[in-house]
């Protein structure tokens, strides 16, 4: 029997103290409540069996959204194990190293940085449920976006069927057709009804295309992380006239069985997958050192002259130009000093995205300062052949500090 993955500790409470969660559950809660409302006027549940399924149909529906969103919550995506390494002491040059958790990636495991863990299969962080959605928890979270869009459906008619009937409750009267006005709309409640039933489409619409791309992935068995490398790996590879073989599509059925199932369990260990024919456990990762390699070579080092306040929004410093163009992505922003050096990785018009250079970053315990900077705080050095190495630009760094 598969064991259990839930994380309970005397904390978990605190998962739910985040604006992520609190929205989700005030949202369902209020969806919730409202449609009993005016289903309780509109076709009240002891008027006839068909009735009664309606109304037990919609709170199943919607205890099942909740219960597979604390599951996917507090069960969590399960994280690699701190200083995890393979069992082949061979093998290791096939893995990237991760020094927070001082340990090797396994294959599928990418760190979070809001997690502060290696997650193993990481899809994304989702701050609805405030943890990562990955290998343990995948099967809980495609079950609630599931629930929660065949509630709000369900919802939404409810709801627009009474209000319907409560704004023409007098035309009802005025006909004879007494067994339609038990709705009766005050201003609340007609506030209330619109706006539960924008909240229920806007659910249908964004969690739905949340679905869609939940269960593409499912069968795809490719993770959102993956479906990037798994980009760039082709456009590798195109290059020199070759295919990338993606090692773990098993075909949809052998891909859906490994999340989706009645207990929503993980299947494997998390760290040994089924691959394909051709592709062993670590064709991805290295794939993954050679994208990082290339990504080495088109490192650039720059050195800042304007100060860079790390803000998202950097009006006063920078301007509207860099304001109005900001990079789209959650990924962090960096406070900069004058002198400050910057392996830089990733350009836009106006931010770039890198990595400072820090004296002791050899050290393991030395936290990596990575993320988006303006372009115009910072200048790069020329690619000549007396350009100054990291070692010689840190140790002049120092003498002008002293």
């Amino acid at each position: 029997m598969k064991k259990m993955f839930i994380n309970w500790s005397n904390n978990s409470i605190w998962r739910f103290l985040h604006w992520g969660p609190l929205t989700a559950i005030g949202i369902v809660q209020s969806i919730t409540v409202m449609t009993v409302y005016m289903n309780g006027m509109w076709w009240p549940a002891n008027t006839s069996v068909l009735a009664f399924i309606n109304q037990t149909v919609f709170l199943a529906l919607s205890l099942s959204t909740g219960f597979y969103f604390i599951m996917a919550s507090l069960t969590g995506p399960s994280y690699l194990q701190l200083k995890w390494k393979p069992k082949r002491e061979e093998d290791e040059q096939y893995l990237q190293f991760c020094h927070v958790c001082d340990g090797f990636k396994a294959p599928r495991s990418h760190h979070c940085r809001k997690c502060n863990r290696c997650v193993i299969k990481m899809d994304h962080h989702c701050p609805w449920i405030n943890n990562c959605v990955g290998w343990a928890n995948h099967g809980y979270f495609t079950a609630f976006l599931t629930f929660a869009v065949l509630g709000c459906i369900h919802a939404t008619a409810i709801l627009s069927a009474s209000l319907y009937v409560g704004l023409y409750r007098d035309w009802y009267i005025y006909y004879g057709q007494y067994s339609k006005v038990n709705v009766k709309l005050t201003i609340w409640s007609l506030v209330l009804c619109v706006f539960n039933i924008g909240l229920a489409i806007g659910v249908v619409i964004t969690v739905g295309a949340l679905l869609v791309y939940q269960l593409r992935s499912i069968f795809n068995n490719r993770t959102a992380i993956e479906d990037w490398i798994l980009e760039k790996a082709r456009y590798r590879k195109e290059r020199n006239n070759e295919t990338f073989t993606y090692p773990y599509d098993l075909g949809r059925w052998k891909n859906m069985k490994q999340v989706i199932n009645i207990t929503c369990t993980a299947a494997g260990n998390g760290v040994e997958w089924p691959v394909v024919e051709g592709c062993d456990q670590y064709t991805l990762t290295r794939e993954q050192l050679a994208q990082k390699e290339e990504k080495r070579a088109r490192t650039r080092t720059y050195t800042i002259h304007r100060p860079a306040t790390g803000s998202w929004v950097p009006l006063l410093s920078q301007g509207f130009k860099v304001c109005l163009s900001p990079p789209l992505t959650d990924e962090p922003r960096i406070k900069l000093a004058v002198g400050d050096l910057v392996r830089v990785t990733r350009w836009r018009k106006h931010w770039l995205f890198g990595e400072k250079i820090q004296e002791a970053e050899s050290e393991a315990n030395v936290k990596r300062i990575r993320g988006w900077f303006p372009r115009q705080c910072a200048v790069e050095y020329a690619e000549y052949d007396d350009v100054p190495t990291e070692t010689q630009l840190l140790d002049n760094k120092r003498k002008k500090d002293i």
